[in-house]
């Protein structure tokens, strides 16, 4: 009777824990609710809090890992481009003659890293410069909110949250403190010392950042998981376009043409600094003896170029379009 009893229990037991609703969806899972000990309840199936995703057994946990190095430099990525566009646009706006335009550098400088230092401070852990993350595993990570189950196929579980926490709302957060501080510093400085401009020219490359930062916000709300996966390739093509394109503008032919003006050298040391950025983000270092000679290739576009350009003539061609033919 007694082995009957035991065994019947047994039964029940094991009914009882296999008639468990499962977690339906893929980022859908159980929060935990008390810990003491070894003993662990957890709530029903849902959503996650900020800071957690769930893992193989449907648990949320929370994000505690250090971000990879891949990560760090998409983020880096994401912190250059408003940077990058705030030169371009105060050199575009600034004119030859103006003096302005070193000031204005230094200010977009220090306005971008100031923000990021801020951003940094006030992620999780508060008050450090490094911040807690959860890995990011595949594409679907970044789109969470295209995820939520419909168990019966008319009620829908919601489960969004930032499984790529916090790769996602990080930058938002840079970009906001990017802005308030443009605004609360920039147009001091160009009231004071943009003297050779016009009064209505003084302030465009302000307004221009009015329109960028908006078109870097969705493009980061809406293309953040592409860009991670994409923005070796992006640094790669553009600054290989743009490198010929300046060089071309500045009818470069030769070694003398780029040595002459030390502005020259500027952009192409920073155009090889993004080479290199691209390369690193590419191979991720993986394999440090392998992938640290891939950066020898750094100087190869711009020889090619001036190893060819006696053949292309880009001063014939600018004079050519200038005239109309």
């Amino acid at each position: 009777i007694k082995g009957e009893i035991e065994q019947t229990l047994g039964a029940r037991i094991f009914f009882a824990v296999d008639i468990q609703p499962a977690c339906l969806g893929l980022y859908c899972g159980k929060t935990l609710l008390f810990k003491n000990g070894s003993t662990e309840i957890y709530g029903e199936c849902g959503v996650c809090p900020r800071g957690q995703r769930t893992n193989a057994q449907k648990y949320c946990q929370p994000c505690t890992e250090s971000p990879e190095l891949y990560d760090w430099l998409y983020l880096g990525f994401m912190a250059m481009l408003p940077l990058v566009l705030h030169w371009f646009f105060i050199e575009w706006y600034s004119g030859k003659k103006s003096s302005s335009a070193l000031f204005q550098h230094i200010t977009a400088l220090f306005e971008c890293s100031m923000a990021a230092i801020i951003t940094l401070l006030v992620s999780d852990p508060v008050g450090v410069l490094y911040i807690h993350s959860c890995r990011v595993l595949m594409l679907s990570d970044w789109y969470t909110m295209l995820y939520n189950p419909s168990p019966d196929y008319v009620t829908t579980v919601h489960c969004t949250h930032e499984a790529v926490y916090p790769l996602y709302t990080i930058v938002f957060i840079y970009y906001a403190f990017c802005l308030v501080l443009m605004m609360l510093l920039r147009p001091l400085l160009v009231k004071k010392i943009a003297c050779g401009l016009g009064k209505s020219d003084r302030f465009k490359s302000i307004y221009a950042a009015l329109y960028f930062f908006p078109i870097l916000t969705v493009l980061q709300a809406v293309g953040g998981g592409l860009l991670y996966y994409a923005f070796p390739y992006i640094i790669l093509v553009l600054s290989l376009v743009t490198l010929a394109v300046y060089m071309s503008a500045s009818e470069i032919e030769n070694c003398y043409d780029l040595l002459v003006r030390k502005k020259r050298l500027i952009v192409l040391f920073s155009h090889w600094l993004l080479h290199a950025y691209g390369i690193i983000s590419i191979s991720r270092v993986d394999k440090l003896e392998q992938d640290l000679p891939l950066l020898a290739l750094v100087p190869t576009p711009a020889l090619f170029y001036l190893f060819t350009a006696k053949f292309t003539e880009p001063s014939r061609i600018l004079s050519e379009g200038a005239n109309g033919h």
